[in-house]
């Protein structure tokens, strides 16, 4: 087993694998920029490295030469930055340094969308219809020839990373120049890569993940699935387990069809099968993520498998100590994103000061977070601040459970989309599980407050009012610092 591992990630991910590897008894070590230096991550870990590059956690050569001089024989990745970046895998295994996550070979097969989807299409896998080519920046003319073949509404996707940066849904044709320039920049910024390709875009669809985890020896499990159909900006918001779109029979067949897909393109260590159902049921591959999914916490609360454990293990060489006949499924979980950004200001980012934090707590609540009172929300980075999952027995159990929770979720300083996820567990559709990815187009949150809401609210206003006019400082007025009020009363005769 590992005696070191740098963890070449931030934030609440960060948190997360330094407390296992704590567990494990494995010492941990966080990098860090100059503006992330009070980070939790940073305080958790046993030792912490400064990256001074420009690049920051992209730098490959610097994060390789922080594990070296700190003695780590095993980086762990995270999502987003290095996890998905096969070159860096073969540089750690030339430097002696395990890579924990899936083989480059692996990470290089999934990561080509185009191919991918080609091979899983000519094994006989239902796949979106995509454009047979990906195209850059100076192909315009024949990318818009191919949207136009293809016909709208269309998905301009980044041939990297997810469904999330990088990827634009176009609904008309005069809207595609400028879709592009923003998926383009997007992809860019994010992954350092240019080139798009289309996507057949599969309305009104559910989207739908399969938690996958594979030894080096080819034994493969699945853990359920996820579904994670509320989408806003291409970002999930709120993901469940079990889906609650799915019938018993195709849970069955889409899990089974994960595994399948799992065992052609070779997975190993963590990965998760992606796909999309349409109102008919069909379902198509779309990728594979070779990569933990910020979502994985819904998986852990239902399996009771600890994910990082796990990864940890299978990167060290161990076998999957379990079989598919051992996993077992209890209750339901949620999960939402909390993020520093303005619901009401067009989800603009707000970083700045966390003057006081309070987490919720009680049965079944789990919050995967860096932030505490006095905090720094840094302007660099994505602005998601916390994960707050909760698991019940049964589904109307674990609303009840996330609405309480996230009522109970203190933090004051900076806006954050507290207020927009609580509309979207009150609205109708989502109480009845009956939504897909067009729910958050539309305006849900168009609810009656009660009178005990609008009753809340004046009391909030007279007590935010009286404070800032210093009410709560007693002084006496001016007229009566004279005493003429005194002198008046005075009876004849008396002093």
């Amino acid at each position: 087993m590992f005696k070191k591992i740098l963890i070449a990630n931030r934030g609440e991910i960060g948190v997360r694998v330094v407390r296992t590897c704590r567990e494990m008894g494995i010492e941990s070590v966080a990098i860090y920029e100059a503006a992330d230096s009070g980070s939790l991550h940073v305080r958790l870990a046993d030792q912490c490295v400064l990256l001074d590059s420009a690049q920051g956690f992209a730098d490959e050569a610097a994060v390789l030469a922080a594990a070296k001089a700190k003695g780590a024989d095993a980086i762990h990745p995270g999502y987003g930055f290095l996890a998905e970046t096969p070159d860096f895998a073969r540089k750690c295994a030339a430097a002696g340094i395990a890579y924990i996550g899936p083989p480059p070979d692996v990470i290089a097969r999934v990561r080509n969308k185009i191919e991918a989807l080609d091979t899983a299409r000519a094994a006989g896998f239902h796949t979106v219809d995509y454009s047979p080519r990906s195209f850059g920046p100076d192909e315009f003319d024949e990318l818009q020839a191919e949207a136009e073949e293809m016909g709208y509404p269309l998905v301009i996707k980044s041939c990297r990373g997810g469904r999330g940066r990088g990827s634009r849904l176009v609904r008309r044709r005069e809207n595609l120049a400028q879709t592009v320039r923003r998926a383009r920049a997007e992809a860019q910024t994010h992954y350092g890569y240019e080139r798009l390709y289309l996507e057949k875009a599969i309305m009104a669809a559910h989207q739908i993940s399969v938690q996958i985890l594979g030894d080096n020896e080819g034994k493969l499990v699945h853990l359920g699935e996820r579904e994670g159909s509320l989408i806003y900006s291409n970002q999930k918001v709120l993901e469940e387990t079990p889906a609650p779109s799915l019938s018993p029979t195709q849970r069955a067949q889409i899990q089974q069809t994960a595994l399948e897909l799992a065992r052609l393109f070779g997975l190993q260590n963590a990965g998760t099968v992606e796909f999309l159902i349409d109102s008919a049921g069909q379902q198509y591959f779309t990728e594979i993520k070779p990569r933990l999914q910020r979502e994985h916490l819904l998986t852990e609360m239902t399996t009771g498998i600890d994910l990082v454990r796990e990864q940890i293990e299978l990167a060290a060489g161990l076998p999957l100590s379990f079989d598919q006949t051992d996993v077992a499924w209890k209750g339901w979980a949620m999960a939402c994103r909390l993020s520093a950004e303005d619901p009401w200001n067009n989800f603009l980012p707000s970083p700045g000061v966390v003057r006081r934090v309070r987490l919720p707590d009680g049965p079944g609540v789990r919050v995967d977070t860096y932030v505490y009172s006095g905090c720094e929300i840094p302007a660099a980075y994505d602005p998601l601040i916390a994960k707050l999952a909760v698991w019940g027995e049964d589904r109307p159990q674990c609303l009840a459970r996330m609405r309480r929770a996230l009522e109970d979720f203190i933090l004051i300083g900076q806006p954050t989309n507290i207020p927009y996820v609580q509309r979207i567990l009150h609205a109708p559709e989502f109480i009845s599980g009956d939504y897909d990815t067009e729910f958050l187009a539309h305006p849900f949150h168009d609810q009656t407050p009660s009178v005990e809401h609008f009753r809340d609210l004046a009391i909030a206003a007279a007590l935010l009012y009286l404070r800032r006019a210093h009410a709560f400082a007693p002084s006496q007025p001016e007229r009566l610092r004279s005493g003429w009020h005194r002198d008046s009363r005075r009876l004849p005769g008396q002093g």
